[in-house]
């Protein structure tokens, strides 16, 4: 197996775990290569040392009769669709994020699921006010970056 560094033209990257260079290159022809992220097609191999599971070679005919190759793995997989899920599901206020849901949780404007940026200490604050906060453990993009 070959790993690649990989990434898509809206710059999310991942790896792809690949029998050869052969099925990278076939899959990416035949259209299997998406982002895990964003779901574009447009995926390109990044600069990366190379890594080689040598004892796959015994079992190479086996993976020759694979016609895909996982691009990542299910709780991988999982953690991609809730993030889209988040993004297409709410608004994304940025960094005025305490602000906003203060006068959501104080019904001074309707209440909407919102995301965006707020420090510790500020959800900290929020916390102490009554107000739940979920911290999501990765970066989330521009909603309108996402295909």
């Amino acid at each position: 197996m070959i790993v690649f560094n990989l990434a898509c033209d809206a710059e999310h990257r991942f790896e792809g775990w690949f029998a050869s260079a052969e099925d990278f290159s076939e899959q990416g022809r035949r259209g299997f290569l998406t982002c895990p992220v964003c779901g574009s097609g447009e995926v390109r191999k990044q600069l990366s040392a190379p890594r080689l599971n040598l004892s796959a070679a015994a079992d190479k005919e086996a993976s020759q009769e694979r016609k895909e190759v996982a691009m990542v793995g299910p709780d991988q997989a999982q953690l991609f669709a809730l993030l889209r899920k988040v993004i297409e599901s709410t608004e994304d206020v940025g960094q005025r994020f305490p602000e906003e849901a203060r006068r959501i949780h104080y019904n001074e404007v309707p209440a909407r699921p919102i995301r965006g940026v707020a420090s510790r200490d500020e959800a900290r604050a929020l916390a102490d006010e009554g107000i739940e906060v979920a911290h999501l453990p990765f970066p989330v993009a521009d909603k309108s970056q996402i295909n």
